[in-house]
């Protein structure tokens, strides 16, 4: 069954940063389902099912902060990379880090983008434009 719907299963530690991001999707009328994690260990419980409380449903694409603790992005990436049921996640990096190394570190890990929390935008303007755009543009793999 085709949906309308995608869920963003935002992957960070800052609540400020998440909260901002919820309170963009709603001024700007952006119609995903939202789950959250506080870090990758988190994170993997809920894409595995193992979370007691929280589970999450296709199509989905993941917001993936890298400075975290327990588990940081890059440890993240190499979990859900080598888990043949999750390597074909779609992640987006959202972080402070404006590093090189670290941009290309991420990429190497193919994730779809990596933006900077302090460039994109008044209350996440531009990431929520991105999403919407990349939403009516693609198509996300659902589990069969």
């Amino acid at each position: 069954m085709l949906t309308n719907e995608m869920t963003v299963f935002l992957i960070d530690d800052d609540d400020v940063a998440c909260e901002s991001v919820i309170r963009s999707f709603k001024k700007h009328d952006i119609p995903f389902n939202i789950v959250t994690a506080n870090d990758g260990v988190e994170g993997l419980e809920i894409l595995r099912n193992q979370h007691p409380k929280k589970n999450i449903h296709d199509p989905f694409l993941i917001l993936l902060d890298l400075n975290m603790p327990r588990m940081n992005g890059f440890e993240f990436l190499d979990e859900l990379r080598d888990d043949p049921n999750l390597n074909n996640c779609v992640v987006f990096v959202l972080t402070t880090s404006n590093n090189d190394s670290d941009r290309a570190k991420a990429y190497n890990k193919q994730i779809a983008g990596y933006m900077v929390k302090s460039e994109v935008g008044p209350q996440f303007a531009k990431l929520s434009n991105l999403l919407t755009q990349y939403k009516a543009a693609v198509t996300l793999p659902r589990a069969s």
